[in-house]
């Protein structure tokens, strides 16, 4: 060995060959010098193939290394004084680059391992600052042949750090001491890979929890109505009649024709009818079942053909009632509709008559819009007449007192006893009645006379023969109609049934229950139920 500068900073150093010394060989020496060898690895532990050296047993204790053991440095042991010479380092090849400066954390175990066939001298990277040296982390590097790349593993961190790292981890980890355990190198898991995991993870998570949704609603949707389709294909089938009263709100509207099959949803077709901007006007509408909402919404705007004039006639109203119902559906005037009333005879009705009293037949009627005033009351009183001629009753003359009885019978009798109630009127007109003289004696004709609706008068009413209608004073039928007769009375006028019956009373004004009697002392005792009756119900009986 060449002799070792005695702690002179001034002098060169050189090796055995003659060659001047680079500085870190110089710290290698000096540290090797300065822990006797104990810690070198023996460059033939690092041979591939061949088992590493045993050196010999350690002393007890260290040997406390003294001041001027530099003058006298302690023999290295014999595996220093082995022959056999290490492969030159070339400091200036490129496979040699300084891998300390290229991986650069500052926090590594001062007692790294190194591996490698290269790397037969252990030293510290060396700062510009000498005096902190041994405060620097020794930097681990290992060359292992010149085709391996290097390993560097960040033992604070968790990963691997530098662009050379290849995965050699299958290998096994080199001796390091004879007797001491293999240290194998740990693979570091790359923050990629973790990002990859970590991503996955979430991925597994939200297809799981967007599953759960579907099937979730797959349940939910029957519960909570998510099967109702939001609208029909069309344009739809039958007939559908739906009335829109005044005032009545669009989402009433709306579920009334949800309700009777016209529109699939009514949140749907109220949407489809907003955007329209359009308003609906109260009247008679005529659809179809399972409609397209924009199709039902044109009828209710009135641009389609759905949209017609409607309006309902009861039976027993009076010319003036019906004409102001008629009026209300159909937006005609009550003026014009009262102009052309007043002149029957343009629509085919006999002399005597003064009106169409008696002939605008009762129920629900549909005009198209523009349907002109007198079209719809000829369509009318052709009803009526259709009805007197299919009961066998064709004159004109013979209808209009067939009307005219069948007035009475509406207005006097409930539905059940129709028939009975025009026997017993037809039996008062016959020439040989004496128990009447001819009298129909019915309030109702005269209180129409009157101008009013009650079911008392009084005497003086009943003697009262300038009222025309008054059958207590004046023989035989009034001068007309007092109503308007519905089918099963006008069908009751024309075809009587056939009694003995002079009177009759109704006793109940809830049920129509009539009391028939062929003599006036019979007749008195209902009339006096009749009163009982009033007296339990008060203010019924006005």
């Amino acid at each position: 060995m060449s002799p070792v500068n005695n702690g002179e900073s001034s002098g060169e150093e050189f090796s055995e060959s003659g060659r001047q010394l680079t500085r870190k060989e110089i710290r290698a020496r000096e540290k090797s010098l300065g822990t006797e060898g104990n810690d070198v690895v023996p460059p033939q532990a690092f041979e591939t193939g061949h088992p590493p050296q045993v050196p010999p047993a350690m002393p007890a204790e260290p040997p406390t290394v003294q001041q001027d053991a530099v003058q006298e440095p302690v023999q290295p042991e014999p595996v220093h004084q082995e022959p056999v010479q290490p492969e030159p380092v070339q400091l200036d090849e490129p496979a040699h680059h300084d891998v300390s400066a290229e991986f650069a954390p500052h926090d590594y175990d001062a007692h790294s391992e190194l591996h490698g066939d290269a790397a037969h001298h252990v030293y510290a990277e060396h700062r510009e600052d000498e005096a902190h040296h041994e405060d620097a982390a020794h930097h681990v590097y290992a060359e292992h042949h010149e085709d391996e790349a290097h390993h560097a593993y960040d033992d604070a961190h968790g990963y691997a750090t530098g662009e050379h790292l290849e995965e050699h981890f299958d290998e096994p980890a080199h001796p390091l001491m004879a007797g001491g355990s293999s240290v194998a190198v740990v693979p570091a898991t790359s923050k990629k890979v973790r990002r990859r995991r970590r991503w996955l993870a979430l991925l597994l998570t939200l297809a799981v929890f967007v599953t759960a949704l579907v099937v979730g609603a797959q349940f939910l949707k029957p519960l909570l109505g998510g099967n109702t389709i939001a609208d029909y294909p069309g344009p739809g089938t039958g007939e559908v009649n739906v009335s829109v009263e005044p005032g009545e709100g669009t989402r009433s509207v709306a579920t009334k024709l949800a309700d009777r099959k016209v529109v699939a949803n009514p949140d749907t077709f109220l949407r489809e009818l907003t955007a329209s901007g359009g308003t609906i006007a109260p009247g008679e509408f005529q659809f179809r079942q399972e409609m397209k909402n924009s199709d039902a919404v044109a009828v209710l705007l009135g641009k389609g053909e759905g949209k017609v004039m409607y309006f309902a006639l009861s039976a027993g109203l009076r010319i003036g009632e019906s004409l102001q119902a008629i009026s209300q559906g159909s937006g005609i005037p009550v003026a014009e509709l009262k102009s052309l009333s007043d002149s029957p005879s343009q629509f085919g009705l006999p002399a005597k008559a003064k009106n169409l009293e008696g002939y605008l037949a009762p129920g629900e009627h549909r005009f198209p819009l523009g349907t002109p005033a007198k079209e719809i009351l000829q369509n009318l009183v052709t009803t009526t007449t259709d009805e007197l001629k299919a009961q066998g009753v064709t004159d004109p003359a013979k209808q209009y007192d067939v009307v005219t009885v069948a007035s009475i019978v509406q207005a006097e009798g409930g539905q059940a006893e129709y028939g009975d109630v025009a026997g017993a009127i037809y039996n008062r007109l016959k020439p040989n009645n004496t128990e009447t003289a001819g009298l129909i004696q019915s309030d109702a004709t005269v209180t129409y006379g009157l101008g009013i609706k009650s079911f008392h008068i009084d005497e003086d009413q009943k003697a009262d023969k300038s009222n025309p209608y008054n059958t207590y004073a004046n023989q035989g039928l009034p001068v007309g109609p007092i109503g308007s007769p519905g089918k099963n009375a006008i069908d009751a006028a024309a075809k009587p049934k056939a009694n003995d019956y002079m009177y009759w009373v109704t006793i109940n004004l809830d049920t129509k229950e009539t009391k028939f009697s062929k003599t006036l002392a019979e007749h008195n005792q209902y009339v006096e139920q009749y009163n009982a009756w009033c007296a339990a119900n008060a203010g019924r009986c006005t």
